[in-house]
């Protein structure tokens, strides 16, 4: 749309005689409508996970409730991050060799907490996946931050030993 904007106001012309590094620089940086999206997904994401944990107790369809709140929270927060990298980038990433194993458990509990809810109708099944879903989406996080992970395994073999 700005670039529409611009042709159309004939600022194009006037940019012109840019150089190539102020162009790439232009494309590459993160812009006030994107960090909007990842603060607009993420707030719901967030909202939806604390709206779920709030209807929990609710008689008859509060666990029903809180399973797809939940689950839809936590898809909202993974879908945050598409705003800021890009979504190509975003499901590289999400693929590379530190974070697939972390990727399948997180989307396959994703689903299975919600076919446990409505398919299976066991919800005792569908809270423990709920479980791992925190543990996977967090392991998957830390997998971001360096070296944490490895921190993590080496202080829990020390705590085990």
């Amino acid at each position: 749309m700005d670039k529409l904007k611009s042709v159309l106001s004939g600022e194009e012309a006037r940019r012109d005689d840019r150089t190539v590094l102020e162009t790439v620089n232009e494309a590459t940086t993160l812009g006030w409508g994107r960090v909007k999206g990842f603060i607009a997904c993420f707030v719901v994401g967030v909202g939806c996970t604390i709206l779920g944990v709030g209807v929990l107790f609710l008689p008859r369809i509060g666990l029903t409730l809180f399973i797809v709140l939940y689950t839809f929270g936590n898809v909202c927060a993974l879908c945050s991050t598409m705003f800021l990298m890009g979504p190509m980038k975003q499901l590289k990433r999400m693929c590379d060799k530190t974070r697939a194993l972390a990727t399948t458990i997180m989307l396959t509990c994703l689903v299975l907490t919600l076919c446990a809810a409505f398919w299976w109708k066991n919800f005792g099944l569908a809270l423990f996946f709920c479980i791992l879903q925190v543990l996977s989406f967090s392991w998957y996080s830390l997998s971001y931050i360096p070296f944490v992970r490895e921190a993590i395994l080496k202080l829990v073999s020390i705590i085990l030993k």
